[in-house]
């Protein structure tokens, strides 16, 4: 029988294939010497390795024991260590090792692996915030004494990386937000915080001139058609294109104009490609993989008799982040390649190509099937009969016939 970790591994698996084949399609070019897409570019590839690697990865997570970090105290847990390496990263950008691409610092580079920082910090704040939400001296419903400490630590992170990736920043920030609430903030103590959000986010755009050319264009794109409005203009025309049905696999035209056509606009690429019926189906499997993740979380069953199992804050919480992490920005990158937002470097999950997005979205996948497995494996416990259990039994009890009594 299919159970939800099943279907979020299976969804998995096919965004993953489905995005070496758009990344392949995406990137093909016409009237090259050496055709660039081949047999072996396809199946040996660099999207192939890594979709291989992120495989390799979901599996590595699914083996990981949640609920011993849940019991870890202080610097013996693995998160505190784990967001000031994220931290520790995003002040390396600035170092040699930083690498500047399209005039942003978001890159290093280390023993020829370029990643990106703000990847990491993407999915160590919600670990961090799963661990620290739920420690038993955090009040979080209190302002001093739990949300104060965690809005310090998330304006922190958001901060630093939103120097260079604000899309990055602002969904980093409302996936914290959620977690928040789920972990028994008050709406109303949120709310208070909402003028000074409202005043960085108007910071962080007026700060860099490019995205306030990028607000304005949103609002105009046909100001600039060759210009700042190019993307959006190439990407509206490739997603009328496609029509229902497509022009079929490789034989979209937009992709030769589009600059980002195998990472942030891959989307678009899809629709004029495969139509609206691929479309349907892309967001079909992230629905699905949503609800899948969703249903592990609310599950609270414990055995056959239907007892609730332990609250778990720490899993659920982690889950929590997890699936709202990759279900955001899903459909952020959606609304930035249909023009319902302004543009923003934000990549189609599992699809978009990226070596370190793939393998870290693929891992914190895995952390939530091993939340299903660690449940699965305590009612397997939990319906075995103890040695004491068997032993107490007497024969009359379990055969129904009386056993005459042994001698010695």
């Amino acid at each position: 029988m299919l159970r939800p970790g099943h279907g979020v591994a299976l969804l998995t698996l096919a965004l993953l294939i489905f995005g070496v084949v758009m990344v392949n399609s995406a990137g093909l070019l016409v009237g090259a010497s050496v055709p660039n897409v081949t047999y072996d570019s396809v199946f040996l590839g660099a999207p192939m390795q890594h979709a291989m690697l992120a495989v390799a990865a979901m599996a590595l997570g699914t083996m990981i024991p949640l609920r011993r970090f849940e019991a870890a105290r202080g610097w013996r847990s693995p998160a505190p260590w784990l967001l000031l390496g994220s931290v520790l990263l995003l002040l390396l950008v600035w170092a040699p090792i930083g690498i500047t691409m399209n005039a942003s610092s978001r890159w290093l580079e280390v023993g020829g692996v370029r990643f990106q920082a703000s990847e990491f910090a993407k999915w160590t704040l919600p670990f961090f915030l799963a661990w620290f939400l739920t420690r038993p001296a955090i009040k979080v419903e209190r302002p001093i004494r739990g949300l104060l400490p965690s809005i310090l630590v998330i304006g922190l992170v958001t901060g630093l990386i939103a120097i260079e990736d604000f899309g990055t920043a602002f969904l980093v920030g409302c996936v914290s937000l959620v977690l928040l609430l789920g972990a028994g903030a008050r709406l109303w103590h949120l709310l208070t915080l909402a003028p000074l959000a409202l005043v960085a986010l108007v910071v962080g755009i007026i700060a860099e001139p490019y995205r306030v050319t990028r607000l304005m264009t949103y609002l105009d794109p046909w100001a600039d058609p060759e210009g700042d409005g190019w993307h959006i203009i190439e990407s509206m025309r490739a997603i009328s294109g496609g029509g229902v049905m497509g022009r079929g696999l490789g034989a979209g035209e937009q992709k030769f104009d589009l600059t980002s056509d195998t990472t942030d606009f891959i989307f678009s690429i899809i629709c004029e490609e495969l139509g609206m019926v691929g479309a349907a189906l892309v967001i079909a499997a992230f629905i699905g993989l949503m609800l899948c993740g969703l249903a592990i979380i609310c599950d609270r069953r414990e055995g056959g008799d239907g007892r609730e199992h332990r609250s778990e804050p720490f899993v659920r919480l982690l889950g929590l982040g997890v699936i709202l992490t990759i279900g955001l920005q899903a459909f952020f990158n959606i609304l930035v390649t249909t023009a319902l937002v302004p543009t923003k470097g934000i990549a189609l999950p599992l699809i978009s190509r990226g070596g370190t997005g793939w393998i870290l979205t693929a891992f914190c996948l895995g952390l939530v099937i091993a939340i299903e497995r660690g449940r699965t494996r305590a009612r397997a416990c939990s319906t075995e009969p103890t040695p004491s259990d068997s032993l107490s039994r007497s024969p009359v009890a379990t055969t129904g016939e009386p056993v005459e009594a042994m001698s010695l």
